[in-house]
């Protein structure tokens, strides 16, 4: 069905035609060729961990025997997610680390996020090397008295979960005062043992956990949007619960439900965040160009400066270092706290979110009232092979050559104090439509708009 290579790693469905989808083969050039980088022919150490995907010990199983027959010793933390992963690359002083998840993408999928020996996504020049070995298959495997061992090691849970508690602006203390009631959407991947653990580390001691089997069967479309979190939201109110959290199937996104079963917004996740964040810290913020400018706003009010990047966490991550960012992240509840790790960490969200809603002294609800009130129509377009997107992109840039445009992330076109984004997604073969008004018919209408632009030019 598709194989997508990107900065977010190598991604596809499971089965089928190499070179075409996911398949074996292709699990073991990419990862031959990843780890010829990282080893340079020499001794390494790589850390792998999976989510709940029902391919995830297949390709774990080809990934492993890859790297140790290319002489590289393996740390395995098994079923675990993509920050925990990162955080245990620094820990183990490792060269670098590879993830097994398609985030959230459907159950036919799967994927090799790849890491460097910071615990962050390589760079698009290492990428672009990984792809050039793979389609070369330049690469060379170890003699057989020099294969590499691997050790598996199931502590990264608690590590990561006392990293959370140990971060200072984390206060467990205040919000076990709270005796929160809380429901949790794990949609049957590894947020259903990290996610509860958290909480009952946290204080919180009424959990209700949906969708708990770790089976990779997704309950429902993996990707934590308001349409797909109808039974969160039922239960949320049926539980008479405080709130409710669902996360995607590695948890490195993160949203929440209010009280009446009303979302908070992903979109509002980092700006509650970074609320908390600059409460206690001044200094700047960083969030990808297809995000809400409510986290522009909140910034300003705190005396700081935002900056916007182009899509995709690894340019987040380097725009936060170019301007010292205190908090950054992308809209679809991606939180990354830089003196935690560089990466989206649903976790260190969880802890950060819960102790500003403790010491708010409110409801969900109600310090959802505080922030200003944005809609962003999330829309997209399938592809098919062969369309041109530069030439629509650029047609599409001509027909509004009288209104402010940022061509550095496919088209951001800006409509007084509306705007829209249009790109190629990095994970599927589509074209995605966002577009930011203070009123949902008036982004929605900005957005389908732009959708007939496309397929007019198609």
């Amino acid at each position: 069905m598709a194989l997508i290579k990107s900065i977010s790693g190598i991604r596809g469905t499971i089965g089928g035609v190499p070179g075409e989808n996911l398949s074996p083969l292709d699990i073991v050039k990419f990862t031959a060729a990843y780890g010829s980088i990282v080893s340079k022919g020499g001794a390494a150490k790589i850390v792998l961990g999976r989510d709940g995907r029902i391919s995830g010990a297949m390709v774990r199983d080809l990934v492993v025997s890859t790297l140790t027959g290319l002489g590289i010793d393996v740390v395995d933390l098994g079923l675990s997610t993509t920050p925990t992963v990162e955080l245990a690359v620094k820990m183990e002083n490792a060269d670098g680390g590879i993830i097994l998840t398609a985030s959230h993408n459907p159950k036919e999928w799967n994927a090799l996020k790849l890491l460097d020996r910071e615990g962050e996504f390589i760079s698009g020049e290492i990428g672009a090397q990984v792809l050039r070995k793979a389609a070369e298959e330049d690469f060379v495997f170890a003699g057989v008295d020099k294969l590499g061992k691997v050790t598996m090691d199931s502590s990264y849970l608690q590590k990561h979960i006392d990293a959370v508690l140990q971060y200072p602006l984390v206060d467990a203390k205040v919000i076990a005062k709270q005796q929160f009631k809380i429901v949790v959407d794990a949609v049957n991947s590894t947020g259903a043992t990290f996610v509860p653990a958290l909480l009952k580390a946290l204080g919180v001691e009424e959990v209700i956990v949906l969708n708990g089997e770790v089976n990779g069967r997704f309950a429902h479309n993996p990707e934590p949007l308001p349409e797909h979190l109808t039974q969160l939201s039922s239960e949320v109110v049926k539980q008479k619960a405080h709130l409710g959290i669902a996360v995607d199937p590695d948890v490195d996104r993160l949203c929440f439900v209010c009280e009446d079963g009303s979302m908070f917004g992903e979109e509002y996740t980092l700006v509650a965040v970074a609320d908390y964040i600059l409460q206690h810290r001044k200094g700047n913020t960083v969030s990808n160009m297809s995000s809400t400018k409510a986290l522009k706003e909140i910034t300003l009010r705190h005396g700081g400066e935002y900056f916007p990047s182009a899509v995709g966490e690894v340019n987040v991550v380097r725009k936060m270092k170019e301007v010292k960012a205190v908090i950054g992240g992308e809209g679809n509840g991606g939180i990354i706290v830089p003196d935690f790790h560089y990466g989206r960490d649903a976790l260190i969200g969880i802890g950060l979110f819960l102790t500003h809603l403790a010491n708010s002294g409110k409801s969900i609800k109600s310090l959802r009232a505080t922030y200003p009130d944005y809609f962003i129509s999330k829309n997209k377009i399938e592809l098919e092979n062969g369309f041109d997107l530069p030439a629509i992109f650029n047609n599409i840039r001509k027909k509004y050559k009288n209104n402010p445009v940022n061509t550095e992330d496919g088209l951001k076109i800006e409509f007084d104090n509306d705007w829209v984004h249009l790109r190629s997604s990095n994970t599927e073969p589509i074209i995605r439509i966002y577009a930011e008004s203070d009123f949902e018919t008036k982004a929605n209408n900005i957005a389908l708009r732009l959708m007939q632009d496309i397929r007019e030019f198609m």
